[in-house]
């Protein structure tokens, strides 16, 4: 009876000490800041949602986008070179972040008001600047030239992924809920509008361009005289930009100062050119605060 008491307590210390022993674990892993945990890996997952030219898996199943590559550059310049993406649909994006699925969005984001005041989410500082554009069957036989068009239209019906800034447009010009069809991605509204079961659909101008120049369809066109929309008495041009929790402010920071450096040397042009911007869509000295109007 002795005996087997002697061997319960030892037991019972060595399963204490394992316990303290992990609770110390626990408690340093806690104690680092995402920024802290990331360098020490050399390594960060990112949220993405499959829109070219932002954030895509490529034909070899390579992530890359406008987006991811100048995140990577950033990263790689904090000491951080393996980036890994988790695919979610973008209106998945920000709960994934709040959930801690991934350390952060990179997925050409738009600034709004809405996503700034998330819980526990944040913008970095803005990487482009871009407006919007549809595409049509070729010939434009609902003459749409505008989202304002697609409102007075009755017979107009527009895909749009869901989540996006887009949604919340065509409704504020007017179309209603019952016109606007969500779907995932992209892909799957080129694939609706080739399908006739919608007359439009709609992203900003680069990504509707790359998944044209992808489709290759010469039965889709899009629309060369579209109009912004007008939202709040301005036209409707976004800023896109990479999204962190809000309690990773040293994270923040530190990619804030490593954008503001691509800027001052011409490398983020470079990287965003390769992807169908322009000089025209650089985000100049804006940030997130000019952002959100």
């Amino acid at each position: 009876m002795i005996k087997v008491l002697k061997r319960s307590f030892f037991l019972f210390l060595m399963g204490g000490t394992l316990f303290l022993q992990g609770c110390s674990f626990f408690t340093n892993d806690q104690s680092k800041t995402t920024l802290e945990r990331v360098q020490e890996k050399g390594a960060v997952t990112v949220g993405f949602a499959n829109e070219q030219p932002y954030a895509y898996q490529n034909a070899e199943g390579k992530l890359t986008g406008s987006s991811v590559e100048i995140a990577k550059r950033i990263l790689e310049n904090l000491g951080i070179t393996e980036v890994n993406g988790v695919l979610t649909e973008f209106a998945s994006l920000i709960p994934g972040l709040q959930a801690e699925r991934f350390d952060l969005v990179t997925a050409g984001m738009f600034i709004t008001p809405d996503r700034a005041s998330a819980d526990y989410v944040e913008f970095a500082n803005p990487e482009y600047t871009i407006g919007e554009a549809i595409a049509v069957e070729q010939g434009n036989p609902l003459k749409l030239f505008s989202y304002e068009d697609i409102a007075a239209n009755e017979q107009a019906v527009i895909a749009v992924p869901s989540g996006t800034v887009e949604y919340d447009y065509l409704l504020e010009v007017g179309v209603p809920e019952n016109r606007v069809t969500t779907v995932p991605d992209m892909p799957s509204a080129l694939a609706a509008l080739q399908a006739g079961r919608v007359d439009a659909i709609t992203a900003t101008g680069p990504s509707l361009q790359s998944i044209l120049d992808t489709a290759q369809d010469e039965g889709i066109e899009r629309v060369e005289d579209f109009k912004q929309p007008v939202i709040d008495g301005e036209e409707a041009i976004n800023y896109g930009a990479t999204v962190f929790r809000e309690s990773d402010q040293e994270f923040i920071t530190a990619f804030n100062e490593e954008l503001g450096k691509l800027k001052e040397s011409g490398e983020l042009l470079e990287i965003i050119q390769e992807f169908g911007f322009t000089e025209q869509d650089l985000p100049g000295d804006a940030t997130v605060e000019d952002a959100i109007r």
